[in-house]
């Protein structure tokens, strides 16, 4: 063998194993040039591509917060006659699509599945009583929906009784052990980060992030668009306001003040209704841990004051701690909580309709700060404290 044969094997062997080493998020389809990327413009946890032969690749980047990887998921529609071979190592999950039996594991999971008009397609949920939407409570109460225990610990084997499709999981970590066990049992589990997002358009987008798994692309697309348009045309609306009153948020819990980042999803929407959140500045996008007098020294003379934690009347607050009523907000009775607005089971309807809803958010918030510019505006999440 010539020396120029035995330089041609060596390369093709490195070649070789460079191509068999490669990572999931590397995917290598057959028809890597026949593809579309789904425009997702706000959301920054997900994204979508579909290929000519009808196979989705969804991955996740944010499924919680500071996750390492991104899964991957592949969805192949049954139909199809000829599938093309898929390495079944380059993917987190494969799942047959439209899927028929699901497992949700978030209440922001359920406007999702309603908005799509498939929530009859949810078999299980775990601590069903946190589920506040009155439609999806209906099929709990007429054991349409079984209640597969805490999250953290799912009841696997009446989850495997189910016989679902697939788990929309929620986690704040990969150490669920419930999910490995329920894998283990050929039952695929994709990740849901919706949560994560930082921005209201963002949250609201991840209903595209569903549609997929129903073949409902279209419709979820719609969907968006007019909610999209909504939130937008109030945005523009709250720009009319000739004043941006200064606005704090949070309260205290065991001495330490808890409060929205600047970059988070609260501050967004404050910002977004042209207030002046005093905090805006700070780039976090979780919640800021400061001392009740930092609080007191920046935003005592603050306008308004959102989302003063579970507190739902100003006695309860004269009851947690006497620094409250020296706020100028509490003083002239300017403070307004989500906290009493439950569904029938209790649950707060702001967390589980919220993310689909920013529009509403944003419009009480428009009706807080700037009255003048929606006065015929009903508070629906929003509620002055009692």
């Amino acid at each position: 063998m010539n020396l120029f044969a035995i330089k041609y094997i060596a390369l093709l062997s490195l070649l070789l194993a460079l191509v068999s080493c490669k990572k999931k998020n590397n995917i290598s389809l057959p028809e890597t040039l026949n593809r579309d990327m789904v425009t997702i413009n706000y959301a920054k946890g997900f994204s979508i591509e579909k290929f000519a032969s009808g196979i989705t690749i969804i991955k996740v980047f944010s499924p919680w917060p500071n996750a390492e990887e991104a899964f991957t998921y592949a969805l192949v529609p049954k139909e199809l006659k000829i599938v093309p071979e898929l390495n079944e190592k380059d993917f987190d999950a494969i799942i047959n699509v439209p899927v028929n039996r699901i497992i949700a594991t978030s209440t922001t999971h359920i406007p999702a599945l309603e908005n799509l008009g498939v929530i009859d397609k949810l078999v299980g949920f775990p601590d069903t009583r946190y589920i506040s939407s009155e439609v999806t409570r209906k099929k709990i109460d007429k054991g349409k929906i079984t209640d597969l225990g805490n999250n953290e610990s799912i009841n696997t084997e009446m989850a495997i009784n189910l016989n679902p499709d697939l788990i929309i999981g929620f986690s704040i970590n990969n150490q669920n052990k419930a999910y490995e066990t329920l894998q283990r049992s050929n039952i695929p589990v994709v990740y849901n980060g919706d949560w994560t997002e930082e921005t209201p358009l963002g949250k609201a987008e991840w209903i595209k992030f569903f549609a997929p798994f129903f073949s409902l692309e279209e419709e979820a697309k719609d969907i968006f668009k007019t909610l999209e348009s909504n939130y937008l045309a109030a945005k523009v609306l709250a720009m009319k306001a000739t004043n941006k009153p200064t606005v704090l948020s949070g309260a205290l819990y065991k001495d330490v003040w808890y409060l929205p980042g600047g970059k988070s999803w609260a501050a967004n929407f404050i910002n977004d209704a042209n207030a002046d959140y005093l905090w805006s500045e700070t780039n976090a996008t979780g919640s800021l841990s400061l001392s009740v007098e930092s609080v007191l020294a920046k935003a005592g003379n603050a306008s308004f004051w959102v989302s003063p934690s579970q507190f739902i009347s100003y006695n309860e607050l004269d009851e947690a701690s006497r620094h409250y009523s020296q706020f100028k907000a509490y003083k002239e009775k300017k403070v307004y909580t989500f906290a009493n607005t439950k569904g029938d089971s209790g649950g707060l309807l702001f967390y589980e309709l919220g993310p689909a809803m920013p529009d509403l958010i944003l419009k009480d918030l428009i009706y807080i700060f700037h009255p003048e510019l929606i006065p015929e505006h009903q508070l629906f999440f929003f509620k002055p404290l009692q």
